[in-house]
């Protein structure tokens, strides 16, 4: 009977997630492209080659100080924005978090950047940076004299990486908001009422009671964030299309595939994607997460 009630589940999760993640393992062994999608399984074995085809591609790895590659460029965007994402969300839960007038309405409005769909943001902040005159950025720069040409700040290298990693910070910080939030609701009163005796100041209290309240949920946070981020795709792809210096591992695995039509090649960017995220999660395990047990 067990077997039977965990089967509908077991086939779900058979199709959708297991038998993908091995024929892609599988695919990017083989030479797979147009000319024998029909017949993939019987796709030509090339072994590493595509590995090496992606370790060698201009586009992966760093160039120049001006020129970081798809690798180098998706952990620090991945990090940055993850760090990001958990300070703003970590400010706004701490202003939540204290009772004043308007509270359920501020709630509601930090929740609407995480729940609405990232095609019409993405596109509302496009509006906002278009590099014409009628861009909102670029209309109120030239109103106030500030600039006296219209800037294209999506198509400046390093300025569009920042901005796309703003974009995750505004995106996404009301789930850790949330998150946090709710650990702080937790928090025994009785631990700030003692500080409170002791003379302690409000960032003592912050440093020495809610900092570590907060380590668990701060640890688990950064890590779903962390991977979350670094396998994002549309939201940059939305935004810059994966040009001017903001190219990541998952906008060069779809070109890969879907420009190129070299499938063992993208499959094979995936498998790289996956390699980096599983050695930081091993490492990270080990010692932020263990430690943060053992203190």
């Amino acid at each position: 009977m067990a077997w039977l009630l965990i089967l509908p589940t077991a086939l779900i999760v058979l199709g959708l997630v297991l038998f993908p993640a091995i024929f892609s393992i599988w695919i990017s062994f083989r030479e797979v492209g147009l000319t024998n999608l029909n017949d993939v399984f019987h796709a030509p074995f090339v072994g590493f080659e595509n590995y090496v085809k992606v370790f060698d591609d201009f586009a992966f790895k760093a160039q120049s100080w001006r020129n970081w590659g798809a690798a180098l460029t998706s952990i620090v965007y991945s990090f940055t924005a993850t760090i990001v994402t958990m300070l703003i969300g970590l400010g706004a839960a701490l202003l939540l978090n204290r009772p004043f007038r308007g509270r359920g309405l501020a709630r509601a409005l930090f929740l609407f950047p995480y729940i609405a769909p990232v095609v019409s943001v993405a596109f509302v902040w496009r509006w906002i940076l278009d590099p014409t005159p009628a861009g909102v950025l670029n209309d109120i720069l030239m109103r106030l004299d500030l600039i006296q040409i219209p800037k294209a700040y999506l198509a400046s290298p390093g300025l569009a990486l920042i901005l796309v990693i703003a974009f995750q910070g505004w995106r996404y910080f009301p789930f850790a908001m949330l998150m946090i939030l709710a650990r702080l609701q937790a928090i025994d009163n009785t631990l700030y009422e003692a500080a409170d005796v002791d003379g302690a100041s409000n960032w003592q209290k912050f440093l020495f009671i809610t900092v570590p309240e907060l380590r668990y949920v701060l640890g688990a946070l950064f890590l779903l964030r962390l991977m979350w981020t670094f396998n994002k795709f549309d939201d940059i792809y939305l935004l810059t299309g994966g040009g001017f210096g903001t190219k990541v591992l998952p906008v060069l695995t779809y070109e890969f595939s879907f420009r190129l039509h070299d499938f063992g090649r993208g499959s094979a960017s995936a498998m790289i994607l996956l390699a980096i995220l599983v050695v930081f999660i091993l490492v990270y395990a080990q010692t932020v997460m263990r430690g943060g047990e053992e203190s």
